[in-house]
């Protein structure tokens, strides 16, 4: 063999790669346990990168059978995208951690900021206001917030995988998101806040512009810090214990995004926390421009550490020709019919939509590879999978407006009624590690693969579980309140509330966390390892759309969001999230079969065209 000739050197190490032969003595990496390095990228065809395939020996059907999984060791990339992400999260969530008060209550006696008044104010109980809307209304708007900021990662992910590619329109998404910062801090500065209709069309605005900002942001952020880890195949190792395991970068990919949504939750955590207690003491113009100082260090970062990521480039028109392929699929299998129609949707009716099916007469317009065709394929699964998501995040969005109202009605010793909800971050930076290094690997080496789908249903359920606490709370509420069932009536005109402890809320929001750790962190992995390489923030962004619906599906419920109806307000929506849950296995238990199988599809080579290639200039 010739060393120098790099296309011999790629074709040895491709069936090296794929061998399964274990009795060869190519020698093996001994490593730690769950501290397996990641092979820096190389560029493709090169020597140094071949070497390293080498050392790689792909697991038998036996050997994925039998031996443990574990993930690989996190790029040291990652880690400043992360950053990023608790910095973004920082500035969303301590900036929408005030708007149930800043749209429901009214501005406090004496108060020109919102925040409470010495001297004047009950510190004990009273809580910031500035809009004195009302529940429904403070409602209506988060979930408007919700449902804008969740539809528009699907601009962002278009502009991404077909134009920009990810880092450029990141970038701009935070210049947009910043604009909508800067109009919010204007809605809450004392000259404008005297007025509310002023103040209410001020925020509204930057509630948009915002929202812009957000979703281009949130459809692209996911996918990049997924792709500093370059191993896409798994391979087996053998550990400094001598156990023989195999590393699968669906585990790595599971575990990068653990931590990425610890970082999520630590930035919301501090920035909510922090932002409470600035409406508070100082007023809601300082809970929002302190958000947007930080939103200020994500650009910084990128462009320090932007030399050291791996890139994808945008692929130009992809989307076109991913609905041709979905519809030559379905051509002469389509039906009305959705049970019939998802039925269908198997590996047997893509074999039309494949140009080896169409030979040398195969249209102008099929410039990719059969295996592309199956990683559409898989990608759409995987956006057939989110369709019950919507009925999750109903339970989910109850923690962004109606429990945070719930806690107002209840004794708060001088706690500040919007803060009781960091329970949630705070359950989920306590539970991520846990799940990580216990609860994860003790249930791999019981032998159980507890695959993404069976997470994601346990999720479910837990989520409906949390709803029924919340509905069990607030009947003792009504039942124990000095007002009966017009709690809200109580606290606001009479100043008297149920005497319940708020922190009785804390089990909610803790199987709340787990419920996220289950079902949220899991449809990041999931989209992230089933869609196209060139499609990640199209699926990414679709998943997110699902947290759209269900805002809009939350509209509905608005009439339920006043009293005496709340109970009823919780016990429809855990039903909802315990059907959903039952409901999304019932429809998806025959994929989780497939799980390995779809994780391990032969690479494709249409991967994006040089001409359009600016993401590396």
């Amino acid at each position: 063999m010739n060393a120098s000739d790099p296309a011999e050197v790629t074709e040895i190490s491709k069936s090296r790669a794929i061998s399964h032969d274990i009795g060869t003595d190519e020698k093996v990496p001994v490593v730690d346990d769950l501290t397996i390095d990641n092979a820096p990228p190389v560029r493709e065809g090169s020597i140094e990168g071949d070497d390293y395939a080498l050392e790689k020996t792909a697991p038998t059907d036996e050997e994925l059978a039998t031996l443990r999984r574990v993930a690989g060791k996190l790029p040291a990339a990652a880690y400043s995208v992360a950053f990023v992400e608790l910095c973004e999260r920082f500035s969303y969530y301590g900036t929408t951690a005030v708007f149930v008060n800043f749209i429901q209550r009214p501005l406090p006696d004496q108060s020109t900021t919102g925040a409470l008044v010495p001297g004047v104010s009950d510190w004990s109980n009273e809580s910031p206001g500035a809009l004195g809307m009302g529940q429904q209304a403070s409602t209506g708007l988060t979930l408007f917030n919700s449902f804008w900021s969740y539809i528009m990662p699907l601009f962002g992910a278009i502009v991404a995988d077909q134009y920009w590619g990810r880092y450029r329109t990141i970038m701009s998404a935070i210049a947009c998101a910043l604009l909508g910062h800067t109009i919010l801090i204007v809605s809450a500065i004392p000259q404008v806040i005297e007025s509310q209709k002023g103040a209410a069309a001020c925020f509204s605005l930057g509630l948009v512009i915002m929202g812009v900002g957000t979703g281009g942001f949130k459809s692209n952020i996911s996918p990049l810090i997924a792709e500093q880890y370059t191993d896409d195949r798994p391979y087996v190792t053998t550990l400094a214990s001598g156990e023989r395991v195999i590393v699968d970068p669906a585990a790595t990919v599971a575990r990068i995004y653990l931590y990425f949504y610890m970082m999520i939750n630590i930035g919301s955590f501090v920035g909510q926390v922090s932002m409470v207690y600035a409406e508070r003491y100082v007023g809601f113009w300082l809970s929002y421009l302190l958000p947007t100082a930080m939103f200020c260090l994500c650009p910084a970062v990128l462009l320090v550490f932007k030399k050291n990521y791996v890139l994808t480039p945008p692929s130009g028109s992809i989307y076109g020709k991913a609905l041709k392929v979905w519809g030559l699929a379905l051509k002469g299998n389509w039906s009305l019919n959705p049970v019939r129609w998802f039925q269908k949707s198997d590996k047997d009716i893509w074999a039309a939509a494949k140009p080896s099916h169409f030979g040398d007469n195969k249209p102008a317009w099929m410039d990719f590879d059969d295996a592309w065709v199956d990683e559409v394929r898989r990608g759409l699964m995987a956006c057939r999978v989110f369709l019950w998501y919507p009925l999750y995040w109903l339970a989910y969005n109850q923690m962004l407006n109606n429990l945070t109202s719930q806690a107002a009605t209840m004794k708060l010793g001088g706690v500040p009624n919007d803060i009781i909800n960091n329970l949630n971050p705070i359950s989920l930076i306590i539970f991520i590690p846990i799940f990580d290094h216990i609860i994860y690997p003790g249930i791999r080496k019981m032998g159980f693969h507890f695959t993404p789908l069976k997470r994601i249903t346990a999720g479910f359920i837990m989520a409906a579980l949390s709803m029924v606490v919340a509905a069990v709370t607030q009947h003792y509420i009504y039942k124990l309140g000095p007002c009966g069932s017009n709690a809200n009536h109580c606290i606001e005109v009479e100043k008297k509330y149920t005497n319940i402890s708020v922190w009785v809320q804390a089990l909610t929001y803790i199987m709340g966390g787990i419920s996220e750790i289950l079902a949220s962190v899991t449809s990041l992995e999931y989209a992230y390892t089933k869609a196209p390489k060139n499609m990640r923030s199209l699926v990414q962004a679709v998943a997110l759309l699902m947290n759209a619906f269900s805002s809009a599906i939350g509209q509905a419920f608005i009439g339920l969001a006043r009293d005496p109806l709340l109970v009823w307000n919780y016990t429809v929506v855990a039903i909802l999230a315990f059907v959903g849950g039952v409901g999304f296995w019932a429809t998806n238990y025959k994929l989780d079969a497939e799980e390995d199988a779809m994780n391990m599809l032969p690479d494709s080579n249409f991967t994006h065209h040089p001409a359009e290639d600016e993401e590396r200039k």
